[in-house]
């Protein structure tokens, strides 16, 4: 989720949300006690931090241990006259779609979906490819996960 205002993170936000990073059970209490600040100083920061978008919270479901282990990107051509709005609502109704984004270059959209196998993938294209707004789809089969989704260095890197 895109942020609407920027944040400007100081060293006290860095190390809150690399503390909930690493423990995202932890207790407000037991942050203030880490970090030694006081407890209503820590919710403030949550609070300006998750009202701006920055951060949100709920669990991560890692989609291969719940039977999904395959992971492909899709680029969707859509046909222009549609425009967006239809395919990202049928999009939206496909489990397996877990984003989409607006891209540039030849494609329209770059789509991250799941299946529970190649087989299934097939099925889950096939369901993608149903909308009429949709001229063409190109599939790329994940291997392996090098790097996960990350936001930790980042973060770190905006106070010096």
């Amino acid at each position: 989720m895109a942020a609407e205002h920027s944040v400007q993170l100081d060293g006290l936000d860095v190390s809150l949300v690399e503390l909930l990073t690493e423990e995202p059970r932890i207790g407000v209490l037991e942050c203030s006690r880490r970090l030694g600040v006081a407890r209503g100083t820590v919710q403030a920061r949550l609070d300006k931090l998750v009202g701006r978008g920055a951060i949100d919270f709920g669990p991560d479901v890692a989609p291969a241990a719940i039977g999904f282990g395959v992971t492909s990107f899709v680029t969707l051509e859509i046909s222009q006259r549609h425009g967006h709005d239809p395919v990202t609502a049928h999009l939206a109704a496909i489990p397996e779609v877990l984003e989409a984004h607006t891209i540039t270059g030849t494609s329209d959209l770059l789509c991250r979906i799941v299946a529970r196998s190649n087989a299934d993938l097939q099925r889950v294209i096939d369901q993608i490819v149903a909308n009429e707004a949709i001229r063409r789809a190109s599939t790329t089969i994940a291997l392996a996960e090098q790097i996960p989704y990350r936001t930790l260095p980042l973060v770190r890197s905006t106070v010096q």
